[in-house]
């Protein structure tokens, strides 16, 4: 589950035993497992199940190692592990929630949606608490995206299994997640950015999310349950394709500004660009069938690629990082 968040810099903090590995993930771990599991439902809806496997598999692995840092923390009471960033972990369990019920483990899937919702509320109000400075934009549309992640895989059981009360509970959670937003922008300081290590494209990220909320929200709506009457589906369509509008707009801000001023040295937040460039294209895929755009179809299955190289860019940059700490720990 949440894992603790490291340094300012998202750097490694140096050379650690096993045990303490064990108990103490590294600061972007949270992050990685929610930008691969994006990966992996990005994948599947661009049609490529392999690459998706192989994505889901380590996306599990790695959620299965932070639940058992975070167990061992809360049992040795060894420090606080809720952080501002801790609501990425309840994405990341949301995510891989989509990603199995697709395969039709609904089951599976309900579990991880139960496991999401407990952990939720208590992650998210000492998230915001924490998070209420100005120059903190990555937890704050965490919380957003961890609001949305949920209501996403909630419309998607409510849509499997024809649950009614399920699928206006995530709507209940589409709109906070919104909420969250607006109150989360104004404290995004924009010199971020030029500045800003990954840690701020979750404003892009959480919009997208946001998204694909919508979509699985207007696709539920069908399959014998009655959920929405034609003006509030209509409403909900056009809201949904306005946010996917918000988060490609969102993402050429930030790649323009990655070009004005390039940030090549790796750091662990990047992971958050991997999630925000997988999400839009996941949204841009679910958007086009939820609301019959083709042309989003497209962008999307453009943007699953990109999303790819980027995770490629920042694994690689990861294991380098994680060499070089180790070759300095043995001199």
């Amino acid at each position: 589950m949440p894992a603790h968040h490291g340094p300012a810099s998202g750097a490694p903090d140096g050379p650690l035993s096993p045990r303490a590995r064990w108990a103490r993930p590294s600061p972007a771990a949270a992050g990685a497992v929610l930008a691969t599991g994006t990966l992996s439902v990005a994948l599947a809806s661009a049609g490529r199940e392999v690459l998706s496997w192989i994505a889901l598999v380590l996306a599990c692995a790695g959620w299965v190692v932070l639940a058992a840092g975070f167990a061992v923390r809360v049992a040795r009471r060894s420090g606080d592990p809720v952080t501002p960033a801790a609501p990425a972990a309840v994405a990341a369990t949301a995510v891989l929630g989509l990603r199995l019920s697709a395969l039709g483990r609904q089951r599976l899937a309900a579990a991880l949606l139960a496991l999401g919702a407990v952990l939720w509320p208590v992650l998210l109000v000492t998230a915001v608490r924490r998070g209420r400075r100005r120059g903190t934009p990555g937890s704050m549309f965490l919380s957003c995206a961890a609001t949305e992640a949920t209501a996403a895989l909630g419309a998607t059981l409510a849509a499997a299994w024809s649950v009614a009360w399920l699928a206006h509970t995530a709507l209940v959670l589409f709109w906070l997640g919104l909420v969250l937003y607006c109150l989360a922008l104004p404290r995004l300081d924009v010199r971020r950015l030029l500045t800003g290590a990954g840690d701020h494209w979750p404003a892009g990220g959480a919009l997208a999310l946001s998204a694909l909320a919508g979509a699985r929200l207007v696709t539920a709506d069908g399959g014998g349950v009655y959920l929405w009457n034609g003006d509030d589906d209509g409403v909900l369509r056009a809201v949904t394709v306005a946010l996917l509008v918000l988060a490609l707009a969102w993402c050429v801000v930030l790649a323009v500004t990655e070009a004005v001023r390039p940030r090549p040295h790796h750091d662990g937040r990047r992971w958050s660009t991997v999630f925000t460039l997988a999400m839009t294209a996941t949204a841009a895929l679910d958007v086009a069938t939820a609301a019959g755009l083709p042309w989003a179809g497209h962008l999307g299955r453009v943007l699953v690629w990109v999303a790819t190289a980027a995770w490629l860019l920042v694994a690689a940059g990861t294991v380098r990082s994680r060499v070089g700490v180790r070759s300095t720990g043995r001199r």
